[in-house]
């Protein structure tokens, strides 16, 4: 059983595939922004988050968000950014509940409206290792095609 995280707390839920993120508000309950096809077991379905343009803020018991995945305390940014005050942070996020609410995977996705909610910075890390991740992936592919382009010209001229 894992100690019970802090009101204010990020909490990192560990999918398949990828991450999602709520914040703590206490007993028991987080706040987090849900599209239509985020919850706890929906594996590879959840990938359809991808598909849609709203999302709905709950508030729901961890261990029902959670289900059978793992989880972790993950306030990864308090060492960069300054977080608000707990109350302040548990008073926003409480303000949301029951709002439909913009989602877009790139943009506005659950990790954004949770960092926003602690440290008021509006952001989210997966989305940008995945863009760098493309970036690279696709920096290589474009060596690779240079690199056959060349020797196929270089064979032709001999």
């Amino acid at each position: 059983m894992k100690p019970e995280p802090k009101p204010g707390d990020l909490i990192e839920i560990f999918r398949m595939c990828y991450s999602h993120w709520a914040i703590y508000v206490g007993d028991g309950y987080v706040v987090h922004l849900a599209p239509p096809s985020e919850y706890a077991g929906a594996g590879a379905s959840s990938i359809m988050s991808a598909l849609t343009d709203k999302a709905r803020v709950k508030k729901e018991l961890l261990r029902s968000v959670v289900g059978k995945d793992k989880y972790q305390v993950n306030n990864k940014h308090d060492n960069k950014y300054q977080p608000l005050p707990v109350n302040k942070i548990v008073q926003r996020a409480l303000e949301e509940v029951g709002k439909e609410v913009l989602y877009k995977l790139t943009s506005e996705n659950c990790e954004h409206f949770v960092n926003d909610l602690r440290y008021g910075i509006h952001r989210s890390d997966q989305v940008r290792d995945i863009c760098i991740g493309a970036g690279i992936a696709g920096g290589l592919a474009l060596a690779g095609l240079f690199g056959v382009l060349v020797s196929r010209n270089r064979r032709q001229n001999q």
